[in-house]
């Protein structure tokens, strides 16, 4: 008997299937979209300093440091759809206890708790999207949806606070797992891919023979890890002190931050680019001018006190952003279709998301945002080195598999 149309999961690689799984993705770590209202929120509505507030925001990414690690081990064990759904209630649960916390102390072990259960719930969505045959386009998606509705909670959430408290925030939160939720039953079962003809498919042959069918090629992986480590890290380095930036080049902050709120939607650009363009014109060439452009625009920001240099360095490294992470998430789900890799792959993320902050502060000193800069920029160059090994492995396995096909034929 078929169930009626609005009933039916969504075809296992379909777009739909893309935007389901983005939202997936997105819920465990939607307060990191939502970060600059987050932390603004506990200052206005608790009144909580500016260390304490930004401490809160740190724990709850370091919590999903933790459970992205944690994730690696368990994709592989347990059924992902009835761990998502517990997962999404256990966020649902301490975003309702944050509702009532008080103290310093109570916010900072709620986030933190609330950011392990999120950063598991990440790790089994990715280890599910490496199981599409498009993973590359879902992440792409992903970015979508963060971008689009990060960019809404920053222009919102902050308006509402002084009238409704923090508890705003929270109830933001919930609402986005609950609708989450609803989405998961209309998700195909994506099983897990152990065997070897899968795993040769996306890999180098000769290196999955050596390292037996399951098991990602791990020089590659390890290469794709620290590119995307290295990506997030720059990127954060930089975007947590922008507005502090701006003002020490003397920008007017209300501008300052309209730049930085602008740039955030025209970041989905990127995310788009990514859904339309693919791997046809091979990986490699895409990351390396994405990579370059990303250098690029990071060094103009030395040059920020004109306002519209400013303007332009935010709107194009938001746009390469979105652009370049799809293709290095996608690098690690390609080398392992089990899932497991593309795990990895989100903890070297929410790794670099958290690290890139904290390193900032303490490189900052006193007021040297060109050394910022500067070693954001280096960050980027030094990804492109540990990116390219691993994209062309893919680009030459995926050639030779084209050939073996039009030989077949």
């Amino acid at each position: 008997m078929n169930l009626p149309a609005f009933h039916r999961q969504a075809a296992p690689d379909g777009l739909l299937a893309s935007l389901l799984l983005a939202f997936l993705a997105t819920a465990g770590l939607y307060y990191v979209n939502i970060m600059p209202a987050l932390i603004e929120g506990l200052k206005t509505g608790l009144h909580f300093s500016d260390r304490t507030a930004g401490l809160a925001g740190s724990f709850n990414v370091y919590g999903a440091v933790c459970g992205a690690l944690i994730a690696t081990v368990l994709v592989t064990r347990l059924p992902w759809r009835r761990s998502a759904c517990l997962l999404l209630l256990l966020l649902i649960a301490m975003d309702t206890l944050s509702i009532f916390m008080r103290t310093p102390a109570q916010m900072l072990a709620a986030r933190a708790l609330h950011g392990v259960f999120g950063g598991l719930l990440v790790g089994f969505a990715f280890s599910v999207i490496a199981r599409t045959a498009r993973p590359v386009r879902t992440f792409g998606m992903l970015l979508v949806v963060q971008d689009g509705l990060g960019g809404l909670g920053v222009m919102v959430l902050p308006q509402l606070v002084p009238a409704h408290g923090t508890k705003v925030l929270f109830f933001a939160l919930i609402a986005f797992s609950l609708v989450t939720m609803l989405m998961l039953p209309f998700l195909a079962p994506y099983p897990r891919q152990g065997g070897a003809r899968e795993a040769a498919a996306d890999a180098d042959t000769a290196t999955v023979k050596a390292l037996g069918p399951v098991h990602a090629a791990w020089g590659p992986l390890v290469l794709a890890m620290a590119a995307i480590f290295l990506f997030q890290f720059s990127n954060m380095l930089l975007f947590s002190y922008i507005l502090g930036l701006a003002l020490h080049y003397r920008l007017e902050m209300a501008g300052s931050a309209a730049i930085v709120g602008v740039s955030t939607w025209v970041g989905i650009i990127g995310s788009l680019l990514v859904m339309g363009v693919g791997t046809r014109f091979g990986r490699v060439r895409t990351v390396l001018i994405a990579l370059l452009l990303t250098a690029i625009g990071m060094w103009i920001l030395r040059y920020s006190g004109v306002p519209l240099v400013y303007a332009i360095a935010n709107c194009g490294t938001a746009i390469t952003w979105s652009f370049v992470i799809p293709y290095l998430l996608g690098t690690c789900a390609k080398l392992d279709s089990s899932g497991r890799a593309a795990a990895f792959g989100g903890f070297a993320s929410k790794l670099g998301l958290a690290t890139g902050p904290l390193a900032g502060a303490l490189l900052l000193g006193n007021d040297r945002y060109e050394r910022l800069v500067t070693i954001a920029t280096l960050g980027i160059v030094a990804c492109a080195l540990v990116a390219l090994p691993p994209a062309a492995l893919l680009d030459r396995s995926e050639a030779r598999a084209g050939k073996d096909s039009g030989a077949a034929s």
